[in-house]
């Protein structure tokens, strides 16, 4: 699980070549979820982190991203990642067993608790895809979550950038389904350390 790492595919869409990334998981994982395709608690059996066109409106993501998903073969539920980074410039790092993937955005970092304002389209997304080879409980991939997003925070402040995130970030956190569950994933818990070192130093890499 740990070791999970993507493929890089390329497609020709609205007369552009644009990647992929894809995960084909070698058994089904406990994921939690943020994302347009396949968010929430559940088990998945592959993920998509796919790059689009600055552009890029639809109406449907969801649609996009599973009609993707079939043209690779795609079977069962999956995950699916939108951004308008090109995804080959992804960055890895791991912590003792702990796997962490960025695609890091960052043209228009916002700050968490700034006022309303008008939705902006401008472009910025960092989407994470980290792997525990542990079986976490509900509750500690709800607190994964909220690891990785501190970790992220982190990486941003200790490179410069004026913001907590942008307003598209996404991510999500795989373990085994099986197996004695851990029941916490904050930063001071084993794994949930783990987890932050390795976000931190792929969204870091990234920025």
């Amino acid at each position: 699980m740990a070791g999970v790492l993507p493929r890089v595919v390329l497609r020709t869409e609205a007369g552009a070549e644009l990647p992929m990334l894809v995960w084909r998981l070698p058994a089904p994982a406990l994921a939690v979820a943020s994302t347009a395709l396949g968010g929430g608690i559940g088990l998945r059996h592959w993920v998509l982190n796919v790059s689009v066109p600055l552009s890029y409106r639809s109406e449907d993501p969801d649609a996009h991203l599973a009609g993707l998903a079939r043209g690779q073969n795609l079977d069962g539920a999956g995950v699916g990642f939108l951004t308008g980074v090109d995804v080959r410039m992804w960055t890895v790092a791991a912590d003792d067993g702990v796997t962490a993937v960025a695609t890091v955005g960052v043209r228009k970092p916002e700050w968490a608790a700034a006022p309303d304002a008008p939705w902006s389209a401008a472009p910025g997304t960092i989407n994470i895809v980290a792997f525990v080879p542990v079986r976490l409980s509900d509750a500690a991939l709800v607190n994964a979550v909220a690891t990785v997003t501190e970790a992220k925070v982190q990486a941003m402040l200790d490179a410069g950038l004026p913001g907590t995130g942008t307003a598209t970030d996404a991510v999500c956190v795989l373990c085994p389904p099986d197996g004695p569950a851990e029941q916490y994933g904050g930063p001071r818990s084993v794994w949930g350390a783990r987890l932050a070192r390795a976000v931190h130093r792929s969204v870091r890499a990234g920025c």
